[in-house]
């Protein structure tokens, strides 16, 4: 039977979700992240069909989402939307560290995914973490730079930032040593999934397709990277996105 524990992990909000009889066991891992405005708990149908594959999957709360909520107003969460992604990333290595005091990971397999804001975590986290086994990125971008400047340059444009230039300019640094298309030697041949919708109206398709086009022919087994891209599709994961993201954990964590 899948089984759903509500625990803090390093003081991270998390759900557990795994086969109840091998709770204590080691086991294939996936961290999953929720996108902007989103929760842990939205992610439990992804969570369900790769726990039923054998795996534990692991969905952490953002800052300011879910029970991190804290009371931030939607503009308070989304100037702070890059600092939530670098959080992601951080917390991401605090998670790992208490499953491997706990042993719960089986010979290193470990894997990470993400919707959204969650996939551009996850196109973060493989810039900083040579652990990870395995990436899928659902609508995320990996240009991160790039994506930053454009939503901060909307925002500027409707006079609703109130934040300096000066702290713009030192998160634009900051995002350097995040963003996978200014370092894809980063990847190191590790397999990566992509999907996205092409009529995406907030997140950029060509962000993550260029990429990969860039990418792909560093790949030896061309096989370990892939982007399934689906026509007619907004920002919003399909069935079938689902069902391919889970075969592609499966088959590579």
């Amino acid at each position: 039977m899948i089984g759903i524990i509500e625990e803090k992990l390093n003081e991270i909000p998390s759900l557990i979700i795994a086969d109840t009889a091998k709770k204590t066991e080691a086991l294939p891992t996936v961290v999953f992240f929720h996108g902007f405005t989103s929760a842990k708990e939205h992610n439990l149908p992804i969570a369900y069909m790769l726990a039923e594959k054998g795996y534990r999957v692991i969905l952490p709360d953002s800052m300011y989402h879910g029970s991190r909520e804290q009371g931030v107003n939607s503009m308070q969460r989304m100037v702070s939307f890059w600092d939530i992604v670098m959080k992601n990333v951080k917390e991401l290595g605090m998670i790992k560290d208490v499953l491997d005091e706990r042993n719960l990971i089986l010979n290193g397999r470990i894997g990470i995914a993400g919707t959204s804001m969650g996939g551009i975590t996850t196109s973060a986290a493989l810039t900083q973490y040579p652990w990870i086994k395995a990436a899928a990125v659902l609508m995320g971008s990996p240009k991160l730079s790039i994506f930053a400047r454009s939503l901060i340059e909307g925002l500027k444009e409707k006079g609703d930032l109130p934040v300096t230039d000066e702290t713009i300019n030192q998160l634009y640094q900051q995002l350097e040593q995040y963003d996978l298309s200014k370092q894809p030697e980063k990847l190191n041949q590790r397999p990566l999934f992509f999907w996205h919708g092409v009529n995406d109206p907030a997140v950029p398709f060509d962000h993550s397709y260029h990429f990969y086009q860039d990418v792909k022919e560093q790949y030896v087994n061309h096989e370990d990277i892939h982007f399934l891209r689906e026509e007619n599709r907004g920002h919003k994961v399909s069935r079938y996105a689902t069902l391919e993201a889970v075969k592609w954990l499966h088959k590579h964590v």
